[in-house]
């Protein structure tokens, strides 16, 4: 006879927590083990969880600390919890987040089901057509900081759930292993790779500023992905007035605006006359300025627009080079297998706002392999001329080789 369990939870809810996981993929924690040594045991492992999540005897170990770097050359730490503390979060994940997800707002965009970045700087590039003016605001440190009573203040507003809470609350406080190996205990913020952490956030957030947003500017559009957020207005003055308040708001939750990353922004174009020093932000990769565009009627004219930011350019182009300059790889094919899943990933993420600037930067590519075949294809890469015509051959022999070739960003030979 099986004993009761406290907690009423379903091994077929471990066993679909664990392919969520997998299908995510990722490294493991700080125990070593990754999903491949995970899966050796696999039938073992998931009645573990089971089993401890079921009788409340489940913690969670600490965090693997893990620094990549920043766009300003600074360090985000990330949290990477262990493969079973992963599928633990999913459990809880998935029976937490139907119950929030209903009240978070149309323009919440991030981590959220059916929502995406690329939403988000849609609705933001229409909103600059009609609002002069935008209020660019960044979060510093969100997911280091959220205050914890006050997020789980949220949590029980929303669940009575008492295994759900148990285990936030545990996921909530496990330590973090630094990168220099010292154990840091965890008294604010839900870890940034932690698998709930998403969920916790947008909870934080909605109360901290998109619910606060709609009781006090009703009429303001707004749009916000984690902790970057625009804000639309009418006048210069109404986004310093919104600014102030904010700031006001934010501290009373425990968090404060970036004073680098938060400006007011002049929408500059042939319908709003030049009235700013700030006539360009940029948000979720895209930066929006003053461009000279192509009506449909073939007329031009300047327009506020989105395209590609020259920090996620030189990214992408980095991203390239290291795999150019990657030992082991000494074939285009090889080199093709490699880059393809980036070019991919950033033609679609960058290809639908703002082309031409785009296209760029995947014309850097072309100019890559041209020097990948000066060093590994012989006689054939002896000089510039000479490899850009073998490039241009297989261009014409394999034009499906490399992604962006098949969208006709080809090498002419």
């Amino acid at each position: 006879m099986i004993d009761a369990k406290p907690f009423n939870i379903t091994q077929q809810e471990v066993l679909t927590a664990y392919n969520q996981v997998k299908a995510n993929k990722g490294t493991g924690g700080i125990d070593g083990i990754n999903l491949v040594q995970f899966e050796e045991n696999l039938k073992g492992n998931l009645y573990k969880i089971w089993n401890r999540m079921a009788s409340g005897s489940y913690f969670p170990k600490a965090v693997r600390g893990v620094e990549i770097p920043k766009k300003n050359g600074k360090k985000r730490l990330l949290g990477i919890p262990t493969i079973e503390d992963r599928v633990a979060q999913m459990v809880i994940r998935n029976r937490f987040e139907p119950k929030v997800e209903s009240i978070f707002m149309v323009d919440s965009y991030g981590y959220r089901p059916n929502k995406s970045a690329l939403d988000a700087i849609k609705a933001t590039r229409e909103r600059c057509w009609q609002f002069e003016w935008v209020l660019e605001l960044d979060i510093v440190g969100l997911f280091d900081n959220i205050d914890h009573e006050l997020l789980l203040k949220a949590i029980k507003a929303h669940t009575a759930d008492k295994m759900e809470i148990l285990y936030i609350t545990r996921f909530l406080k496990a330590d973090i292993v630094m990168p220099d190996g010292n154990i840091r205990e965890r008294i604010s913020g839900t870890p940034q790779g932690g698998v709930i952490s998403p969920v916790l956030a947008n909870l934080f957030m909605h109360y901290a500023f998109d619910k606060w947003m709609e009781i006090n500017f009703p009429q303001i559009k707004w749009a916000r992905y984690a902790d970057d957020a625009v804000i639309h207005c009418t006048s210069e003055k109404q986004a310093l007035y919104i600014k102030q308040r904010l700031e006001r708001q934010l501290c009373l939750c425990k968090l404060q605006l970036h004073p680098d990353k938060t400006r007011i922004v002049h929408c500059t174009c042939d319908k709003f006359p030049q009235k700013s020093n700030y006539n360009d932000f940029t948000f979720l990769g895209y930066t929006f300025r003053t461009r000279w565009v192509k009506s449909k009627q073939g007329n031009l004219f300047r327009s506020f627009t989105p395209a590609v930011s020259k920090e996620a350019s030189k990214a992408f182009r980095l991203k390239i080079k290291e795999y150019r300059l990657r030992k082991g790889i000494g074939s285009l094919a090889e080199l093709a297998e490699n880059i393809n899943p980036i070019i991919r990933g950033w033609m679609n993420y960058f290809m639908k706002f703002g082309k031409g600037e785009a296209i760029k930067s995947l014309d850097y590519i072309n100019l890559s392999l041209l020097n990948f075949i000066k060093r590994f294809y012989g006689k054939r890469g002896k000089t510039k001329q000479r490899a850009w015509r073998f490039l241009s051959i297989i261009c014409k022999r394999e034009p499906k080789l490399f992604y962006h070739w098949t969208y006709g960003i080809t090498v002419k030979g």
